[in-house]
């Protein structure tokens, strides 16, 4: 007799749990079946009735730091504009100890990303979302005369993302270094570098 639907469900939460604690401890690169049915206590043919294979288990797992990245605590933004890409930008960096699992997690995920198209296409499509929110902020700042309406909102937008990871990167393998505080005070410098009017 198949399990209610609720044992199912529960069962199915028990291993996204288990998969997140993976996730946070070994990132992508300790992402195994074996290694979440020990996390769970349970064998590894409980696990293959959810995941046929690693692929996807890695394709649930991406889904899971997706939907954890969605739902955190966000800053809010008072002001449209500058302000406004400011603490879009801060909700990127490591700034906090979630902020740094959570992006040593989304680090660890690039390489398995890039082997994969189809999850790279699905990585690809995060990037694009985040992208949109910064153009948001981005086409206030240019309608409120705070950037230069010349410049192309879509070239900054990117150019702040890549910004924003070029730094967590750097803070991730010096945080001694690259500070909360340095953090800020150099997203704040490229902010002000931003062509204005």
């Amino acid at each position: 007799m198949p399990p209610a639907r609720g044992d199912h469900d529960a069962r199915r939460r028990d291993v996204s749990e288990a998969v997140w604690s993976v996730l946070a401890e070994h990132g992508f690169g300790g992402l195994t079946l074996r290694a979440v049915a020990a996390r769970m206590g349970a064998s590894t043919g409980l696990l293959t009735h959810y995941f046929p294979g690693k692929r996807d288990l890695v394709a649930h797992a991406l889904s899971i730091l997706d939907e954890r990245t969605q739902h955190r605590q966000l800053r809010e933004v008072d002001e449209p504009g500058l302000a406004g890409l400011r603490a879009v930008l801060l909700d990127i960096l490591p700034l906090t100890s979630d902020g740094v699992a959570l992006n040593r997690i989304w680090v660890s995920s690039w390489d398995v990303a890039l082997a994969d198209p189809g999850l790279g296409a699905d990585q690809a499509a995060r990037y694009e979302r985040t992208r949109a929110r910064l153009r948001v902020q981005v086409d206030a700042a240019q309608a409120r005369t705070e950037l230069s309406a010349d410049g192309d909102a879509d070239h900054l937008a990117a150019t702040a993302l890549a910004f924003a990871h070029g730094l967590v990167v750097q803070a991730l393998f010096a945080p001694k270094h690259f500070t909360p505080e340095l953090q800020m005070e150099l997203l704040d410098a490229f902010l002000a570098s931003l062509p204005r009017p």
